[in-house]
């Protein structure tokens, strides 16, 4: 896998043997956030990685934070009107759709500061690793603002309208096994990237189609009635479990080969 022809300033991207990539947020001295030059780069990356191959992504942050939301000074520095700023949501909603409707297994690898958009970038993975040092919040209603990063769509997904709502009302900030029990992570750990890396290689063992409906139909589903929902789930399940790569796994299960399913 060839990332030459990116041109990227602030991300940075690796791959190793099994084809999980690693991307990087790479503006630490600004805790990573997100300014519009980022958002862009979001898009073109996660564009084209599940066409190049890649079997999961591990989405990190470099530096302290894993992202601090909204490049405020921009923000402030642009000054800009209020179909501006519309059209620069417009393309926050394009980066991370891409990221939850691209079918490939995206895991986030927090530490310190996931806050506001940086909680609706982490709320577009498929799996959240948070570490003892990560912290959840919603400031926008003290700064004056409100969320355009889809927020309102995973995160109150994630933890409910109620707690959103009080989050950005009040500042409310999560962390520790808090944050876990409301859904924010699913795990806390002691080293997050590396129980991301470890999540993101049990991925990649997967039928890539398999992943693929995972990490896309599930999330379409949801957007359906729940007629359709079923009428979806019944023609993504006949061409799934159908295919080639799933019938050595079967044959393996019938025979008893295959690793059984047991509590750890």
């Amino acid at each position: 896998m060839n990332f030459d022809s990116f041109q990227l300033e602030n991300l940075a991207l690796a791959v190793d043997d099994e084809g999980i990539v690693t991307v990087s947020l790479n503006r630490a001295a600004k805790r990573n956030a997100l300014n519009a030059a980022t958002v862009d780069e979001l898009v073109e990356v996660f564009s084209r990685l599940p066409r190049m191959g890649a079997r999961a992504v591990i989405l990190r942050g470099e530096g302290t934070h894993f992202c601090a939301g909204l490049d405020l000074v921009e923000h402030h520095t642009e000054d800009r009107r209020p179909e501006e700023f519309m059209h620069l949501c417009l393309r926050w909603h394009e980066a991370f759709n891409k990221m939850e409707y691209g079918g490939v297994p995206i895991i986030a690898a927090l530490k310190g500061a996931v806050v506001g958009g940086g909680l609706e970038l982490a709320s577009s993975a498929h799996i959240r690793v948070a570490d003892h040092s990560t912290y959840f919040a919603l400031p926008e209603g003290q700064r004056g603002l409100f969320t355009g990063g889809g927020a309102t769509i995973r995160v109150a997904d994630l933890v409910g309208k109620a707690r959103m709502i009080d989050m950005m009302l009040t500042g409310r900030v999560y962390k520790g096994d808090e944050a876990i029990s409301v859904g924010l992570a699913q795990y806390l750990v002691e080293d997050s990237e590396a129980k991301a890396l470890e999540i993101a290689r049990a991925a990649a063992t997967n039928p890539p189609l398999s992943n693929f409906a995972i990490c896309s139909a599930i999330s379409h589903m949801q957007n359906m009635s729940a007629l359709d929902a079923a009428y979806a789930e019944s023609v993504v399940a006949g061409i799934v479990n159908t295919q080639p790569d799933s019938r050595g796994r079967l044959e393996a299960f019938a025979n008893k080969t295959a690793a059984r399913v047991r509590p750890d």
